[in-house]
């Protein structure tokens, strides 16, 4: 029997449950016996929330003596575990899950498989399906999803006969007073503040059975016809220019909006007997399983995109069109959401969106990129935030630290006022720095350079007063396209940036994707996988690999450079072989362009990040054949002490100004002296004041860093003497046994210099 056969088949009998005068006990009674039935399930179980437990209302194949008696806490045991994360469990054995509790009052010591949904009341869970069999046993797609379509129905069911406690079900977001602090990670950098609203209001479902299949058919296409011209609209009127990565962000949404598939499997459960809204819902329950089994972090967050799209569509369906961008933003405003996609996002006043919060959310996400663009602090993974805010609540967004604040006290706020004021004041103070030169004291002048890797990005080149791109990230492009990004498009977006960056250098690293930046494009055709992503097939690896990508993106770069000096980099260079391998790519596409008659760059520079160790054992061959060396502090300090910085368990274990990194970083400078060879310093160490005047000490002359770091570093090294910062630093690095980070500390502070 198919899906839909099973569901439809439960359906029909719950239906005549439910329009039966029987009193609400005995519905769930039969409920029980219905779906033990239809599903050959030895076990049937319901639970439900009153007075904050969940208890055993009704039971097939449990002691009836544990009903009403049988009772847990939200969190505790299986079904408690279900409830608190809304998620399902489907366990071949259910004592080896680390959260089983055995109850001995119901009897259930003989039982092994077990499955179980939330019962959802105004996404939050009131209850719980449960199933159980004696053999062990996984349960099928078809029994889960008649599980999931059957605790649809139940909750309509326990609503209407007043089953479900309305007062605790709403108590995690009614009443809420106090300040409240929650934690999250860092996705756009900020400080914010504004009054909590609500991406988009809960679609009620008032029906979920359906009595004309047909009509509710007619209804989801309906509504699909309308969310696609919707989402056509978006895509031709975004304002970030023709051809960028937006758009290519934007035509990803749009390839998800015209998926048959996801519209198949939205008519399979009208089929089974739903309505268009709960057909749609049961859809997107069990694209949030699925989303909760991936790994890979660029699927999960295309997934996200499914999922936003979904809520569109059941707003259209359910005639409840009003979003928080559609409705207008009236006052500062701080976006809550569970996740959000990126045309959704654009939606929004810019003047009154000061900040978003997402419960889920990830760097690799769409949105993000959007988002940083738009310059808007995003704090994500902000567990539980829908539940700890009311709209209209005041929230103070520190993105910086990775915290939001809620109904913040006083105290709290006056707190966060001063910071704020104090950041805006700093952040003028450097803007009066943007047309300043960064000399030292002493009299040298330090090349203070700026990342990017968006079109939009250039626009902080003027803003900064920057002395040009040190390092312009190309993977971008490639990280939110569908498909490999074509050739002219490349060549479109490199002309924009040089003209955007007028007479200052961009220096353009070739493209850095595979790994932990995966695209499926290429993965599809690498059956490979790296147990270590970042030190796996990526970066320049890939790109000698796959040798097509290299020269559509050298060729693109040429034409794009025509008339101006070219700077490319290359990524992840591990030996001299590999960046001579990378560089002939370049004069082979130049040779063919000459052939063409086609117009050149005036001249072509080209440099190696230095970001796998052992290629700074080789600088001595290396050199001669480079204009220009940069240090990528990030992926160097990850390879020499071992640690991945993505986890956050070793995020803050290494410190950069430790005796490894900095030793090792002044042999890089010491191996260049008398070079005819540029030495940069790229990555977020260089951003970083106190981190930056280490590195002045031991020789770095040039920093390529975020743009909001170019203000305070200017400001930094017109304080500096370089020969007094370099003579401490050589005598702190003989010394072992000292806190250089200390010693710094110290230093700095006797001369008068900020270090937050």
């Amino acid at each position: 029997m198919s899906a839909a056969a099973s569901a439809r088949q439960i359906l029909t009998r719950l239906h005549e449950v439910m329009a039966s005068r029987m009193h609400a006990q005995g519905k769930l009674d039969r409920v029980v016996e219905i779906i033990g039935e239809s599903l050959d399930s030895e076990v049937c179980s319901i639970y439900l929330l009153r007075e904050g437990m969940l208890e055993l209302f009704a039971t097939r194949g449990l002691n009836q003596s544990a009903v009403h008696v049988t009772r847990m806490a939200i969190g505790e045991g299986l079904t408690g575990t279900i409830a608190q994360n809304v998620e399902t469990l489907n366990l071949a054995e259910a004592k080896a899950h680390p959260d089983f509790q055995y109850r001995p009052e119901t009897g259930e010591d003989k039982f092994h498989s077990f499955a179980g949904v939330p019962i959802v009341y105004r996404e939050r869970a009131v209850g719980a399906l449960n199933v159980q069999h004696v053999e062990p046993r996984r349960y099928e797609d078809i029994e889960i999803e008649a599980l999931q379509t059957t605790a649809m129905v139940l909750s309509e069911l326990i609503a209407n006969a007043g089953l479900i406690d309305e007062e605790e079900a709403g108590s995690l977001s009614e009443g809420l007073s106090g300040t409240q602090t929650v934690e999250g990670l860092t996705l756009v950098k900020g400080l914010a503040a504004g009054h909590a609203v609500f991406h988009q209001p809960r679609v009620e479902i008032v029906q979920v059975m359906a009595e004309d299949i047909e009509a509710e058919r007619q209804r989801v296409y309906r509504a699909f016809d309308k969310m696609r011209e919707q989402i056509d609209n978006m895509a031709n009127q975004a304002e970030f220019g023709g051809g960028g990565e937006h758009e290519e962000v934007l035509e990803t949404y749009k390839m998800f909006a015209y998926d048959e598939g996801w519209s198949r499997r939205i008519n399979e459960a009208i089929d089974s007997g739903l309505t268009a809204e709960a057909a749609i819902e049961r859809v997107q329950q069990r694209t949030r399983m699925r989303m909760r089994e991936i790994d890979d972090p660029l699927l999960a967050d295309r997934m996200h995109d499914l999922e936003d799209l979904a809520n569109r569509l059941l707003r259209i369906v359910s005639g409840q069109l009003g979003t928080a961008a559609t409705q207008g933003l009236r006052r500062d405003t701080i976006l809550i959401a569970k996740n959000l996609g990126p045309a959704e996002l654009l939606e929004y006043d810019r003047r009154k969106l000061k900040g978003v919060i997402l419960e889920e959310g990830s760097l690799t996400a769409h949105v993000v990129i959007v988002a940083r663009a738009m310059g808007v602090p995003v704090l994500g993974r902000a567990r539980g935030i829908r539940g700890m805010v009311r709209e209209g609540d005041e929230i103070l967004l520190d993105a910086d630290r990775a915290t939001a604040t809620m109904r913040p006290s006083g105290q709290v706020a006056e707190a966060f006022d001063t910071r704020f004021a104090k950041s805006r004041e700093k952040q003028a103070a450097y803007a009066e720095l943007r047309d300043v030169e960064p000399f030292t004291r002493c009299g040298t002048r330090i090349q203070v350079m700026m990342n990017a890797g968006l079109r939009d990005d250039m626009s902080s080149l003027a803003m900064t007063g920057a002395d040009g791109v040190g390092l312009f990230r190309t993977e971008f492009q490639f990280l939110v396209s569908a498909t490999m990004p074509q050739r002219e498009r490349q060549t479109r977006l490199y002309r924009d940036v040089l003209e955007a960056a007028g007479d200052k250098p961009v220096i353009f690293r070739t493209v850095d994707i595979g790994g932990d930046k995966a695209v499926p494009y290429l993965r599809e055709e690498n059956a490979e996988f790296d147990e270590n992503p970042a030190m796996g097939w990526r970066a320049l690896r890939l790109a000698l690999e796959r040798e097509g990508l290299l020269k559509a993106q050298a060729r693109s770069l040429l034409e794009a450079s025509a008339g101006r000096p070219l700077y490319v980099m290359f990524p992840m260079v591990s030996e001299p072989w590999e960046f001579d391998a990378a560089k002939l790519v370049f004069v082979e596409q130049l040779e063919f362009l000459k052939k063409q008659k086609k117009l050149l760059p005036d001249a072509i520079y080209y440099g190696a990040m230095l970001e796998v160790p052992a290629l700074a054992e080789v600088l001595d061959d290396l050199i001669p054949r480079l204009s220009f060396l940069s240090v990528g502090t990030n992926d160097l300090t990850q390879f020499l002490f071992a640690a991945d910085r993505a986890n956050p368990k070793l995020a803050e274990r290494y410190d950069w100004l430790s005796h490894s990194i900095l030793r090792f970083l002044r042999r890089i400078c010491q191996a260049t002296v008398g070079q005819d060879v540029d030495l940069g310093i790229c990555g977020e160490m260089g951003g970083r004041r106190l981190e930056a005047l280490a590195l002045l000490g031991i020789g770095f002359r040039r920093f390529s860093i975020t743009p909001a770091a170019v203000g305070p570093i200017k400001e930094l090294i017109r304080k500096v003497d370089l020969k007094e910062i370099s003579e401490a630093m050589n005598d702190w690095l003989l010394d072992p046994s000292i806190s250089i980070r200390t010693e710094l500390e110290a230093w700095a502070r006797e001369r008068g210099m900020d270090l937050d």
